[in-house]
């Protein structure tokens, strides 16, 4: 299973990705908006967005892409360690 995470703490990247795959789960992580941002999302199974430290217009990005290939989106509050596996939790087991 392939997730993205949108926003969250830059320190915690290397975390996030190291909880996916704990689960199973192959993870982009994007803590800051990049160049092309809309075509370097792809085509995953699930995007989750950290939307306290999240711009808007990476939400309108993800709300896009997920609109346009059918993407379940898990938003939540919260950028810990905690509320990742929660999500994790429910979508890949």
């Amino acid at each position: 299973m392939s997730v993205v995470l949108v926003g969250g703490n830059d320190r915690m990247a290397t975390r996030y990705k190291d909880i996916c795959k704990s689960y199973n789960c192959k993870a982009k992580v994007f803590t800051q908006m990049p160049s092309d941002f809309d075509n370097k999302l792809g085509n995953p199974d699930l995007m989750v967005v950290f939307t306290n430290t999240c711009s808007h217009k990476m939400v309108n990005s993800v709300n896009q892409g997920s609109a346009k290939y059918n993407i379940p989106v898990a938003r939540i509050h919260s950028a810990s360690v905690s509320a990742l596996k929660t999500i994790l939790n429910q979508y890949c087991v």
